[in-house]
């Protein structure tokens, strides 16, 4: 993928060379649409205004999206406003709607993205078009899957591609929403220099007290945008309505964030980008032993109601042995996990002890 389309030339790039994409989860009214998409035009701060059309919720009784009739709608947005409008296809007939409909630019949700074979569809009915594609990351932090995505729209013939980081499914107890594990989409740019990549704080956080911390670490890490949830009133939307910024609290994050120029050299960018990778996993580790610890909490629970005493001399035994052994292929000496395990172990036994 070295002959992309630059970002810059697909629409204008009011703020430092930044894609800012924004507007509300869902499409729920053209009322809705409208009022958002009016306060957004007026601000001259907005590339692409989102909404989804279609909504592939985990379950059946979620709000599932008014459907085609909202691309009418946002066809009424880019008459009104001169805003270009985006929308989540996920089928082939996704595809000839918006088309139909002249709809600007669409992404590919990260369910979809998890489906080779969905891909693969909606890729051979975007062939002989040039709309902007945004792909977002799978719901697995699985880099391959999503090159994979991308690569088969590329193959199809599309030049004007971009990759959106939106994190991913947290297996364990997180502070936000999807886990952000920066060091995936690092990898990504760093495979494809030419390939924009765009960050979803809103999906990432999930909760709106965090889109700030998370969006300025993307421009941090030099993304080529963000992608912001924007709803009129966030507390009666219909979907998502935690992650949802007011219009006025949208323009205030915008006034906040600080839009930096690298002007450092390639080499300061390089250890630059590898701590960030570093801060994502340590971050990641800290969280995974808080929920280590709170399954040892349990455990103690369980302990102290049987009358079982807290040392088990077995379990330890097998926990050395285990973890030894999974580390062997890792280049990480006996010595140094030893007394990694030893001090996480006797954290255990402390928090058992108070009890």
């Amino acid at each position: 993928m070295q002959d992309l389309i630059p970002i810059s030339s697909w629409f204008n790039t009011p703020i430092n060379g930044k894609i800012i994409i924004a507007g509300p989860c869902s499409a729920e009214s053209p009322e809705q649409l409208m009022e958002t998409a009016k306060k957004l035009a007026a601000s001259g701060k907005v590339n692409l205004y989102r909404a989804g059309i279609w909504k592939p919720r985990s379950r059946p009784g979620s709000f599932q999206g008014v459907g085609k009739e909202g691309l009418q709608w946002l066809q009424e947005i880019k008459k009104e406003t001169g805003l270009c409008v985006i929308t989540e296809v996920a089928s082939p007939q996704h595809v000839e709607d918006c088309i139909t409909q002249g709809i600007d630019a669409v992404w590919i949700g990260a369910r979809t993205v998890s489906n080779p074979f969905s891909v693969k569809e909606i890729a051979d009915a975007l062939q002989g078009t040039d709309i902007p594609v945004f792909v977002k990351n799978p719901l697995s932090p699985d880099i391959e899957m999503w090159i994979g995505a991308l690569e088969r729209f590329y193959n199809s013939g599309l030049k004007k591609l971009a990759a959106i980081h939106r994190g991913f499914f947290p297996y364990e107890k997180s502070r936000l929403r999807n886990v952000p594990k920066w060091e995936v989409a690092i990898e990504l740019k760093t495979q494809f220099p030419t390939l924009p990549v765009i960050c979803d704080p809103s999906h990432m956080a999930g909760k709106k007290s965090f889109i700030f911390e998370i969006a300025q670490y993307a421009l941090d890490l030099s993304f080529d945008g963000l992608m912001i949830e924007v709803h009129p009133d966030p507390s009666a939307a219909l979907s998502d309505k935690a992650q949802q910024l007011a219009p006025e609290e949208f323009f205030e994050l915008l006034n906040n964030l600080s839009f930096k120029t690298s002007d450092v050299s390639d080499l300061q960018t390089s250890i630059k980008t590898l701590r960030s990778s570093i801060d994502s996993i340590d971050f990641q580790i800290i969280e995974l032993l808080a929920a280590r610890m709170e399954l040892v909490e349990r455990i103690g629970k369980i302990k102290k109601e049987n009358d079982i005493t807290i040392f088990q001399l077995k379990r330890w035994k097998d926990i050395i042995d285990t973890r030894l052994k999974a580390g062997k292929d890792t280049g990480l000496s006996d010595d140094f996990l030893y007394r990694l395990l030893e001090m996480i172990h006797q954290e255990a036994i402390r928090i058992q002890s108070e009890m």
